[in-house]
């Protein structure tokens, strides 16, 4: 008796779930929009938590492109700084300028670091919904669409940083909608913002104003005929020629950009280097390498999000899926998005590092393009599963599966993170010992730190002052950058592991060092095969450091420790510059 009432049910849950509405104000789009946003800001809310869990707490990334802004609020930071003045050149003008204002208020850039990635979530989950509705208007798509977005970024640490790379994700998808809905004013006005924020994705979004100029049908190519779809289009590429001109004729005080040839020989490139590129497996290399592969890393966290592969099967059996019919011409922009994108990764692998690296020309369109994809995709099997349900009169236990069915795609939908470890992923550095950046943070303004221990990757965030080398800031990609940072590190190394003091002393009076800090371990052979610089340059350097150790030259350093120590710590020694030269 209770199985013949499941019709009812499922009819009532088939006709509230699959509600044809493409209205903003219907109480459908309302609701599923709400709920995609109370999950983006659950999510977003669970980094910030852990952001706050302490004193000392950065992003990983964060690090590079965020110390430098506490300029912002004292300009006598970091004086003469070369890493600080490098990171503060390629930065964008929009993010630079956004973080100025906001600093404007008094309050460090670190602490809004870590509060922008909610706001960029909260925009990111409403044009994806929005986009979702412009492709199939049923708002229980642009839920799933939205909600599967949102468990990619924060499985991942792109968005979380609040770097540049963050920014694309709202921004593209803010000129995705308004392309869809042929708003001239608004699509240039993201194209001009992409420019200021994320330069590279201007080359995806001009890819796809060209593509969509034209109409592609099975046997000819022409020129599209609506008028406003080509005004929206030439408008755009106008917007998107002045900001790559304007790039294009920057010039940089640290060119030149490494050339191919430049790379292969640096181990930097090498599987143990800074910015591991070069690989000999060619599947690695081409398609999940991280600089290098088309695909992006964990694109395919959650799992329900590979159901976006399913949408082409469904065109060809759009007879059996009733809701195929409802997808509006505009899922074409899916494919002019991959086409550019997979375009551009190409072009930066010929024009390699000239367009910096191939893996971001599809890194976040391909995170995107699969949400959108599978939010569709699971709403139509949703909508097959209950109509299959509805039309069964007496085998109820069709109808006990659809209803399984359906809590099973929900519980999968909302919880399909929970499966893949610590969620979400933030990449928080936490300072485990405080009482290093509190001492460094009471030192004059114009100190200076040299050393090799991973320790002075944090010093510049959390106690705002120099480090003359650090792993964390060695980017190879501008020579005239890097070549001083190369240098720097080789001279520092040789100096702290020569057994002659006189060459640490020269190198402290030359550059005037106010501390030098040795990891407490760093003259063990473990240490020598760990640390990343001396791993890095083992066959060019640290292979004959550790030789001469291991045939008895100490490094003369070790005589100053008891004398010169200003700080000892469970990891680290903090030696006093002067007290070494005087030695």
């Amino acid at each position: 008796m209770i199985l013949t009432t499941l019709k009812r049910p499922i009819l009532h849950l088939h006709s509230l779930l699959i509600r044809c509405s493409a209205n903003s104000r219907s109480s459908s789009t309302k609701f599923w929009l709400s709920l995609s946003l109370t999950f983006a800001t659950i999510y977003s809310l669970l980094a910030v938590q852990e952001a706050f869990s302490g004193e000392y707490v950065i992003q990983d990334d964060a690090r590079q492109h965020i110390f430098w802004m506490q300029r912002f609020l004292d300009a006598e930071l970091f004086p003469n700084d070369l890493i600080a003045d490098y990171f503060q050149s390629v930065a964008p003008g929009g993010y630079q300028s956004l973080y100025w204002i906001l600093t404007r208020l008094g309050i460090s850039p670190i602490f809004w670091s870590k509060i922008i990635p909610w706001g960029l979530d909260l925009v990111t989950t409403f044009y994806c919904f929005r986009i979702t509705l412009e492709l199939l208007p049923i708002p229980l798509a642009g839920f799933i669409s939205s909600t599967l977005l949102n468990q990619q970024l924060w499985l991942n640490d792109g968005l979380v940083s609040a770097t540049p790379r963050a920014f694309v994700y709202p921004l593209f998808l803010g000129f995705i909608y308004f392309l869809l809905r042929k708003s001239i004013l608004e699509s240039a006005i993201f194209i001009a913002l992409i420019g200021l924020f994320y330069p590279q994705a201007v080359l995806i979004s001009t890819g796809v104003l060209v593509l969509q100029l034209f109409d592609w049908n099975k046997h000819s190519v022409g020129l599209t005929s609506d008028l406003k779809t080509r005004w929206v289009s030439l408008i755009g590429l106008g917007v998107a020629s002045i900001v790559i001109l304007y790039y294009a004729m920057s010039s940089s005080e640290f060119s030149p950009v490494i050339t191919v040839a430049e790379a292969k020989a640096m181990s930097e490139f090498g599987g143990a280097g800074n910015s591991a590129f070069f690989q000999d497996n060619l599947w690695d290399f081409w398609v999940t390498g991280q600089r290098s592969g088309l695909l992006p890393k964990y694109l395919f966290r959650p799992t329900l999000i590979i159901t976006g592969f399913g949408l082409p099967l469904l065109f060809v059996h759009q007879n059996k899926f009733p809701l195929v019919s409802k997808i509006t011409p505009n899922i074409k922009i899916l494919s002019l998005i991959l086409i550019s994108s997979t375009s551009w990764f190409i072009a930066a692998h010929l024009m390699l590092f000239k367009l910096h690296l191939p893996s971001r020309y599809t890194s976040y369109t391909f995170r995107i393009c699969l949400a959108l994809a599978a939010g569709i995709t699971l709403c139509i099997l949703l909508d097959k599963i209950l109509t299959l349900a509805s039309l069964s009169r007496r085998q109820n236990w069709k109808k006990i599966i659809a209803l399984s069915l359906t809590l099973f795609l929900g519980l999968g939908i909302i919880l399909g993170s929970c499966f893949w470890g610590k969620f979400p992923k933030t990449s928080y550095v936490m300072a485990k010992e405080p009482e290093i950046y509190h001492f460094f943070s009471q030192q004059p303004k114009d100190t200076l730190i040299a050393s090799i221990s991973e320790v002075v990757n944090n010093i510049p965030s959390f106690s705002q002052r120099s480090v003359w080398v650090a792993w964390e800031y060695a980017i190879p990609y501008h020579l005239g950058y890097y070549d001083q940072i190369q240098q720097r590190a080789t001279e520092l190394i040789k100096a702290q592991y020569s057994s002659n003091l006189n060459v640490l002393q020269t190198l402290i009076q030359t550059h005037r060092f106010d501390f030098i800090i040795l990891d407490q371990t760093a003259f063990t052979p473990e240490y020598m095969l760990e640390n990343r610089w001396l791993r890095q340059w083992y066959h060019s350097l640290s292979k004959d450091i550790i030789a001469d150790i291991n045939n008895g030259k100490n490094p003369a350093i070790l005589q100053t420790v008891s004398q010169c120590s200003r700080l000892q710590t469970q990891k680290i020694i903090i030696l006093e510059a002067e007290c070494l030269v005087k030695f």
